[in-house]
């Protein structure tokens, strides 16, 4: 037990290392540029100025959107979706595997689940003892299960999911940012440098690093934020794309496409003002998810439109269905 604990321990301090790796060179890239090129390389005032300025501005956006990336909780599902403590008394009780399904099956009554396991069951993580929302996975490294879960990813050590995957885009497209600017305004001075117009020194080093590794990230990052980009336009997450969400009538992967415009919105919300600022404007709460084929919900007894499912007076989420539950459907057990 104790060993099991170590190992933990172990893994969560070498799993910052990815991410103390992009805070280095980021803190590199600040001395090189903001000394090395700016202050001691660069003579015209104005010059200094005017890149210091739109460097920093690039800069501040960068760090943000990755501390947001990094510092933001994943969602989990709601207490709705968890098993309360008498459901959970009288499914450990249960001995009969039909009859601790029909328990679950009861519970999902009030749920607004749309999707199904690969073998047609609905969705059950018996780690979390939660039925899972549409689209909600479990994180092996995380140990939970996150709403809307996109991947996780070691170079912000977090899942990106539906509590920050507007944070995460913006970084990807921020990083791209930061790199191009940098790669544009030391282009000469790299060329200088090279072809020997300007004196060697410490300078010269930094310069023509962060040449080379700017292009490098900036080639990198253009592919990885093209690919989100286009599973944004698609409202699909990584895990989508590689394994189709599986509804009542089977697997569809453009199942919660409902246009590019909404798609947008659904990450960054309805205000334009608001969507390259790291501030949470996602539209709704990570559990429900409009589908592209509404007449699927009123096929499925199982499903709860959204105007079922609202907050009372309380603060509590409530949802019904105003049909009876078809005995015959399981439940699959998945870690």
């Amino acid at each position: 037990m104790a060993l099991s604990r170590g190992l933990r321990c172990c893994q969560r301090v070498f799993s910052w290392i990815p991410v103390l790796i992009i805070t280095a060179v980021v803190l590199w890239s600040y001395y090189a540029y903001v000394f090395e090129l700016c202050l001691f390389t660069i003579s015209s005032t104005l010059e200094k100025v005017a890149y210091l300025l739109l460097f920093h501005v690039c800069f501040v956006m960068f760090s943000w959107t990755y501390w947001k990336s990094i510092f933001t909780p994943p969602a989990s599902p709601c207490k709705k979706f968890q098993l309360s403590y008498s459901d959970k008394q009288r499914y450990e009780m249960e001995d009969r595997p039909d009859a601790q399904k029909q328990i679950l099956v009861e519970i999902a009554k009030k749920l607004p689940i749309f999707t199904r396991a690969q073998s047609g069951a609905i969705r059950f993580c018996d780690r979390c003892q939660v039925l899972k929302p549409d689209r909600c996975h479990h994180c092996s490294v995380c140990e939970m299960c996150v709403l809307k879960m996109d991947h996780h990813c070691p170079w912000v050590n977090n899942c990106v999911g539906f509590s920050n995957y507007k944070f995460f885009l913006l970084f990807l497209a921020y990083s791209m940012l930061y790199c191009i600017f940098i790669a544009a305004t030391v282009f000469q001075y790299f060329l200088k440098f090279w072809e020997g117009v300007l004196q060697n020194g410490p300078a010269k080093f930094h310069v023509l690093f962060l040449m080379f590794v700017a292009l490098m990230f900036f080639v990198s990052l253009m592919f990885l934020f093209g690919y989100h980009c286009w599973l944004v336009a698609k409202n699909r997450s990584t895990l989508e794309a590689f394994s189709a969400p599986v509804f009542v009538n089977g697997p569809d992967k453009n199942g919660f496409n409902v246009g590019i415009r909404k798609n947008l919105q659904q990450v960054f919300g309805e205000d334009r003002r608001l969507w390259f600022i790291p501030v949470s404007t996602s539209q709704g709460n990570g559990h429900y998810f409009p589908l592209k084929n509404r007449s699927s919900e009123s096929q499925n007894p199982l499903l709860a439109n959204e105007n079922m499912w609202e907050e009372s007076d309380d603060g509590s989420e409530e949802g019904s269905l105003v049909e009876d539950v078809d005995p015959s459907v399981t439940i699959e057990m998945e870690e």
